[in-house]
């Protein structure tokens, strides 16, 4: 039988790849389902209690060792919808325009609050799709937001008023927030560390070009064919991911198919004493609590959560006011048609990019380096900090570019550089900022990376809604100057960290906090 084989050798993956070690056959009910565990590939012996229901040796259900072939489907239909959600984010922004003149409404702050209100479903979503992928797996719940994001989809493109649209939104938001929240772990699911790399890729190009491309394809959409098409464009993908992902998408979970397996063989041998390698002794309601509580209780408790949170939300912030006031900037000062201010948007994809790309080929080696030099080669999570460094001071040059060459009316291509240079500090701040988090509160990975989440969305939704108020009090240039000051003041964080960092994971003030 199964159990009699397991090897224990697989390790549990939260939301975001973090694992729990399950080497040791006798799981105790403290063991906290968020430990990681640095190593898949080595081998251990098997559990001494019979009773323990794990993996054989290259177990065909264990998904690591699916073939490539099936382990490609599953990121190949995972990857597009985790594309579709940041896409359908941006699609409305350009057309947002014929949507106030269609609904008889001059209220900019209403305007903006159409394309925001979706992130702002990101705040929430995330809060409950981690905890119950864990509990009933991943399948399950990627199919279920898929549906329900199809059915508020269709809501948006027939809402008959601009409430009723801007509801609908949000829980498009709050659905389309799923695939964002557990596509990483799917993956972790699939590939053990040292082969992600590129599976990860597929994963972050999504959420990379999705905002970037939305508007263009909008921004001709609405135009050609009135601002619902928009929506009905959402629809169709919608539906076809939800089509797509019921045929195509497999539980990738280990915990769900160990304990599927479990539940197989207790009916099979009529073994009551039979228990999952992967089972930590909690009801499902425990865990469902710790999931939610813990994200905030660290965003509250822990300087270093908060800070490093802020930064890279308020970077999100400003990147989000920008792309909701578009039209006013480019209209007014430029007179671009609705088609044109829709390309403007490809200026933060490429920006994007090319920090992407910085970031990815720097930050590991510039890590070994450094560890090699300081540290006898033992990494530390500050060593993460210098690049994010370099984005922190391209933030403020990316606004006071795109604001004052907006305002003295330059060349329209200064502006969207401008734009360019703050989707590359976007990245640069991002990706060593969450690894930072991270590498600092390993233990509980999954919830830090979720509280910096909700951060970053509720500040990507509501910043933007002053974006068109600044702008009337102060115009474009000393608008965008006063969150360039703002960034300038943000610079000294990660320095402060590179400085104190360490100090500070290492109090025992703050190491008493319990999360």
């Amino acid at each position: 039988m199964a159990h009699e084989k397991s090897t224990g050798l697989y390790d549990n993956k939260e939301a975001d790849g973090s694992t729990i070690n399950t080497n040791d056959a006798t799981l105790s009910n403290d063991v906290d389902v968020e430990r990681q565990s640095g190593d898949q590939s080595g081998s251990t012996t098997a559990p001494k209690d019979p009773n323990i229901v794990g993996w054989e040796v290259d177990d065909p259900e264990n998904p690591l060792n699916w073939n490539t072939w099936k382990k490609v489907g599953v990121v190949v239909v995972v990857a597009f919808i985790t594309m579709l959600s940041p896409f359908a984010s941006t699609m409305s922004a350009s057309a947002t325009p014929l949507i106030m003149k269609h609904f008889e409404s001059t209220n900019e702050t209403l305007g903006a609050f159409v394309t925001s209100v979706y992130i702002l479903g990101y705040a929430f979503g995330p809060l409950a799709w981690a905890p119950l992928s864990e509990l009933y797996g991943r399948a399950p719940i990627y199919n279920i937001c898929n549906v329900v994001f199809l059915i508020f989809s269709v809501a948006c493109a027939v809402a008959n008023s601009l409430g009723a649209l801007i509801t609908f939104r949000f829980f498009a938001g709050v659905a389309a927030s799923c695939a964002v929240t557990i596509s990483s772990g799917t993956v972790a699911d699939l590939y053990p560390v040292e082969k992600r790399g590129k599976a990860m890729a597929c994963m972050v190009l999504g959420p990379l070009f999705g905002p970037a491309i939305g508007p263009v394809a909008g921004g001709y959409l609405a135009e050609a064919k009135g601002w619902r098409w928009t929506f009905w464009l959402v629809t169709i993908l919608a539906g076809a991911a939800c089509i797509i992902s019921f045929i195509f998408n497999r539980e990738t979970y280990p915990y769900v198919i160990l304990k599927k397996r479990t539940e197989r063989l207790r009916k099979e041998t009529g073994n009551e004493n039979l228990r999952s390698a992967l089972d930590t002794g909690r009801t499902p309601k425990q865990l469902f609590k710790i999931s939610i509580i813990r994200p905030i209780r660290m965003l509250c408790l822990s300087p270093i959560v908060f800070l490093m949170s802020l930064v890279m939300a308020s970077t999100y912030g400003y990147l989000y006011l920008l792309l909701t006031t578009y039209p006013r900037v480019f209209k007014s000062q430029y007179n671009f048609s609705e088609k044109s201010i829709a390309l403007v948007y490809l200026g933060i994809g490429v920006g994007s990019l090319i920090g992407l790309m910085f970031s990815g080929v720097v930050s590991d080696r510039l890590l070994g380096y450094l560890a090699k030099k300081h540290n006898d080669g033992k990494p530390k999570p500050e060593y993460r900090l210098p690049i994010m460094l370099i984005g922190a001071v391209l933030v403020p040059v990316g606004l006071f570019l795109y604001g004052w060459s907006a305002e003295k009316k330059l060349h329209w291509m200064a502006p969207i550089v401008g734009t360019a240079i703050l989707g590359a500090a976007l990245m640069i701040i991002f990706m060593p900022g969450l690894t930072y988090l991270v590498d600092a509160y390993t233990t509980h990975a999954a919830s830090v990376s979720a509280a910096a989440t909700v951060f970053r969305s509720l500040l990507g939704a509501l910043l933007p809604l002053a974006g068109n108020a600044m702008y009337d009090a102060l115009g474009t240039g000393w608008g965008n100057s006063l969150l360039g000051f703002i960034a300038v003041a943000s610079i000294p964080v990660p320095l402060a960290f590179w400085i104190w960092g360490e100090r500070m994971r290492n109090s025992k003030r703050l190491s008493k906090v319990e999360f």
